[in-house]
C-alpha cells in the first residue's frame, strides 16, 4: 500500500524544514497543493528543498514546474479535464464518484477516490460514500491499487482502506494538524506521526 503526503493548502514559516525532514523520514510521493497561490510561492518553496527530492513531487497547479525542476508528475483535480497540450510524463487525478473511477484509471498513474471519510482539515467535506458503496465497488474490480483513498484518512482507518483494496491512502489533516503554524517551531511530534503512518500502510 502506497502513502502519499498532500501539504496543507497554505504556505507556512517551517514548511521546507518539515518536508525535507519528511523525505529524509522515507516520504516518497509529496503532492504539493496550494489552491489560488501565486505560483513565484511554489518556485520558492521548491528552490528551499535539496533537489534530490524533486523526482518525489507532484504539482497540482502551476504545471510548469513539473518541467521546470523535474519533477514526478502533474495532479489534475478534476478528472474530466484535459492534459496540458503536449503534456507526457505522470499524471494523477482526483475522482468524486465511483462511476468516474474506470475510466480515470486507464488515463492515469493512479487516481484518488475523493472523499472517502469525513475531512480532518476542512470541515464541508463530508463523506460521500457509504461503506457498502465502496465494499461494491471493490468486489467489482473498481477499486484497486491505482485507487488510493482521499479524504478524512488517519492512522485508526488506514486499515479500512487497506480491507477495502485501494492501493493507498493520501494523508493530509491527521498530519498537518499536529503542528499548529502559528505558535509551533519544534515538529518532532508531526514527524513521530509520519513514522507510525509509514508503519501501518505495511
Amino acid at each position: 500500500m502506497k502513502l502519499i503526503i498532500m501539504t496543507k493548502s497554505t504556505f507556512f514559516v517551517e514548511e521546507d524544514k518539515i518536508l525535507a525532514t519528511l523525505f529524509e523520514a522515507g516520504m516518497d510521493n509529496l503532492h504539493l497543493y496550494k489552491p489560488d497561490s501565486e505560483p513565484v510561492y511554489s518556485e520558492r518553496l521548491l528552490t528551499l528543498l535539496p533537489e534530490d527530492y524533486y523526482s518525489k513531487i507532484t504539482v497540482h497547479d502551476h504545471f510548469y514546474l513539473k518541467e521546470e525542476f523535474r519533477l514526478k508528475g502533474i495532479h489534475l483535480n478534476d478528472c474530466s479535464k484535459e492534459l496540458p497540450i503536449g503534456y507526457r510524463g505522470n499524471v494523477s487525478r482526483t475522482c468524486h464518484s465511483i462511476s468516474e473511477l474506470k475510466d480515470a484509471k486507464k488515463r492515469s498513474n493512479y487516481v484518488f477516490l475523493k472523499t472517502v471519510f469525513d475531512s480532518q482539515s476542512n470541515p464541508n467535506d463530508k463523506s460521500t460514500f457509504s461503506v457498502q458503496e465502496l465494499e461494491e465497488a471493490s468486489k467489482r474490480g473498481l477499486i484497486d491499487k491505482k485507487v488510493y483513498a482521499f479524504g478524512g484518512m488517519n492512522l485508526e482507518n488506514i486499515s479500512i482502506a487497506k480491507e477495502l483494496g485501494f492501493g493507498g491512502v493520501v494523508i493530509c489533516g491527521d498530519l498537518w494538524n499536529r503542528f499548529d503554524i502559528h505558535s509551533e517551531i519544534d515538529y518532532r511530534n508531526l514527524i513521530s506521526h509520519f513514522e507510525k503512518l509509514r508503519k501501518s500502510i505495511g
